[in-house]
């Protein structure tokens, strides 16, 4: 797994979300890295990382459990986006032992339905051949991508014998979709899993739909120390649109969980 560590004091490991990389939590590495050991990572199937045909969260997080190894770090504080924060659950609920603290950044320990259909007809359909990256978004927003999206979508496209591939592996993040959305922590899995039993926190967006009030109890019943914060006149890409707000509210929670 590609990843980069700067800083010292107390292990902090940062997990992006689906579609993205190693730098879209760098902003807030760079709030942390004067008083912890900070680490960003390419999750599998993503930036410079191994490309896996199937990924899901068991197998996550011991990928992310084997790099805490190679790293010999004994514990670590987790702070994910979306599905990165999906995968920062699944790391305290199969390894507790591992885990120091807990940041989860709009996303619930919840299966969701699909919502990236339209995502993945305009990546498939993108010539990779025959674009260029302004050609590559004119086509995002005709497949009815936000041109946010979009930009966010096309910082995958890499240069290659005359045209353009994808950083990602696209095959196999479609191919575990339904694993990425869904959620295999239920009272009725038979995987070896207990409720998170340190404070942990939440952040959600506040016009984002991705963590609502029906989602309380799960939350709850698998994290139970939860502390809970709402980032107003943000949606899912909470971290970017207000910057300094989230880095602040994610800083103060890691240095008072260090001093606990």
């Amino acid at each position: 797994m590609h990843y980069e560590t700067r800083g010292q004091g107390q292990p902090v490991i940062l997990i992006h979300g689906l579609f993205g990389n190693i730098d879209n939590l760098k902003n807030l590495a760079i709030s942390l890295e004067s008083d912890f050991q900070v680490t960003r990572v390419d999750v599998p199937n993503h930036g410079l990382s191994t490309h896996w045909q199937h990924m899901d969260y068991v197998n996550l997080a011991s990928a992310f459990i084997e790099l805490l190894d190679s790293l010999n770090i004994e514990k670590a504080n987790f702070v994910g986006h979306s599905m990165g924060g999906k995968i920062a659950m699944a790391i305290a609920l199969l390894h507790p032992k591992r885990v120091s603290g807990l940041v989860v950044a709009d996303i619930a320990p919840v299966a969701y339905q699909p919502r990236h259909d339209d995502v993945f007809r305009a990546l498939n359909s993108l010539n990779l051949s025959d674009t260029d990256r302004k050609r590559a978004l004119a086509h995002m927003l005709e497949h009815n991508i936000d041109e946010g999206t979009a930009q966010f979508l096309l910082k995958n496209l890499q240069r290659s014998d005359g045209g353009f591939k994808w950083k990602m592996n696209l095959t196999g993040l479609q191919q575990s979709y339904p694993d990425i959305i869904g959620w295999p922590f239920t009272k009725q899995s038979q995987l070896p899993w207990q409720p998170f039993q340190l404070p942990c926190l939440f952040v959600r967006g506040g016009d984002s739909n991705y963590v609502t009030a029906e989602h309380r109890q799960e939350i709850i019943e698998q994290f139970p120390k939860v502390a809970a914060k709402t980032l107003n006149g943000t949606g899912h890409w909470l971290h970017a649109q207000k910057p300094e707000i989230f880095n602040r509210i994610v800083k103060d929670f890691l240095v008072q969980n260090q001093s606990n």
